[in-house]
């Protein structure tokens, strides 16, 4: 049997233990009692990104955005519609990059909407760009493995 992954909760970002093969039985948070997997992205700020980034044993794909971006705008439903497919094997979550600067800055982001890939801390992949919902899943994937 394999180790119980951390798996961090989108409410109230605490971190679990989820088996592996319970992901895709709708686990709940054991301190908030919320789903753990909720079919929409998430919503990080500074603190909750960074819990997220550092503790989560599955990729996190952040989509870097700002509420007057044409394209960021274009492409949320097709981000929402991704992270419907992507889960529960991904976290997916957005950071407003006009509300965190500190974040968009950290992270070197010049253009949005930006998607970046991260696992165990580290920045896998970044794209950025507006894509449709079948190239966000298929990219997430590919630079997952």
């Amino acid at each position: 049997m394999a180790d119980p992954l951390h798996i961090v909760c989108p409410h109230c970002h605490t971190t679990n233990r989820v088996r592996q093969d319970d992901l895709a039985k709708a686990p709940d948070c054991g301190s908030c009692h919320k789903m753990l997997f909720t079919g929409h992205p998430v919503t990080l700020g500074e603190g909750a990104f960074e819990r997220h980034i550092s503790r989560s044993q599955i990729p996190v794909l952040v989509d870097f955005w700002a509420p007057w971006c044409g394209p960021c705008l274009q492409m949320a439903p097709a981000y929402a519609q991704a992270t419907a497919q992507l889960e529960p094997g991904f976290r997916v979550a957005k950071v407003d990059t006009e509300a965190w600067p500190a974040l968009g800055a950290r992270f070197n982001i010049r253009s949005i909407p930006t998607l970046a890939l991260f696992n165990n801390g580290h920045e896998l992949a970044r794209q950025a760009g507006a894509m449709g919902a079948a190239d966000i899943v298929r990219w997430a994937k590919f630079h997952a493995l």
